[in-house]
């Protein structure tokens, strides 16, 4: 069983459904994870409550929005839903709107859905995983292929394994991933960054930390640069290092490019 499965099931799987707007649409999957005992509204409210306040910085990919809030009370375990919808709906995302898929996470704490994020992640970055997961006609034929493994990355060739640049020599060896929660989509590129540097071999030399807007600020002076949303980033503001904005957080291949222009690699 894949790590995703232990979190999603066939009730929380909802395709081809129509809503009104993106309010409606995280309305949906909070629905869902309420119907699985797995939060309250209360949650809900809050996962719609932190678009409000911190602007579309959930629509990670083209088309996708990984909808959360902060642990609290009202969750009452780990899961995910996942929606479908029969229209698209506007976040206001500049670039990956409209959206036509919404998962939604319930976390108890930072660590126990880690795995999970990673594998979704992986599934949402290869286009063929994606393109399979839009045809799918049943809750049961998601989760087949959320089953499966993605195809490998078409990336660019990875640089030499070892940094040798003037910019990694002054290397702080870490990297901040930033987003309003510090649980949800900075997982999604802090997961997406370390395959790019696993392949690259840097990984030994470069830790990979998700944290929240507030934390970021005073963490900024121990990294090298952070990644994030535009949304974010305007948030951060000046923070002392680089801040890079990241348009689709399962994109590799962007985030490769990133890195190289980052580290003059």
């Amino acid at each position: 069983m894949s790590d995703i499965s232990s979190l999603l099931d066939r009730a929380s799987v909802r395709l081809d459904t129509a809503v009104d707007d993106w309010r409606g649409a995280i309305a949906l999957a909070g629905e869902l994870l309420e119907q699985r005992g797995a939060t309250s509204a209360e949650y809900t409210r809050a996962m719609i409550a932190s678009v409000e306040e911190n602007g579309p910085y959930i629509v990670v990919a083209p088309g996708f929005a990984f909808a959360h809030a902060r642990p609290s009370e009202a969750v009452h375990r780990t899961a995910m839903s996942w929606v479908r919808l029969a229209r698209p709906v506007e976040f206001g995302h500049a670039a990956n709107d409209p959206v036509t898929l919404v998962v939604a996470l319930s976390a108890k704490d930072r660590k126990e859905h880690l795995r999970a994020m990673r594998e979704l992640a992986t599934l949402l970055g290869s286009p063929e995983t994606r393109a399979a997961l839009d045809a799918a006609r049943t809750p049961e034929e998601v989760l087949a292929v959320l089953a499966q493994d993605a195809p490998g990355s078409s990336a660019e060739p990875a640089p030499s394994a070892e940094p040798a640049t003037e910019a990694a020599a002054d290397s702080r060896n870490k990297i901040l991933t930033v987003c309003g929660n510090g649980l949800g989509t900075s997982l999604f590129l802090k997961n997406t960054l370390e395959q790019v540097l696993d392949r690259w071999g840097w990984s030994r030399y470069l830790t990979v930390e998700a944290t929240d807007t507030i934390s970021a600020r005073g963490k900024a002076k121990e990294a090298d640069l952070i990644l994030t949303s535009g949304e974010i980033a305007r948030t951060l503001g000046d923070v002392g290092v680089p801040v890079k904005v990241i348009e689709n957080f399962t994109s590799t291949t962007e985030l490769d490019a990133a890195l190289r222009e980052l580290y003059d690699v």
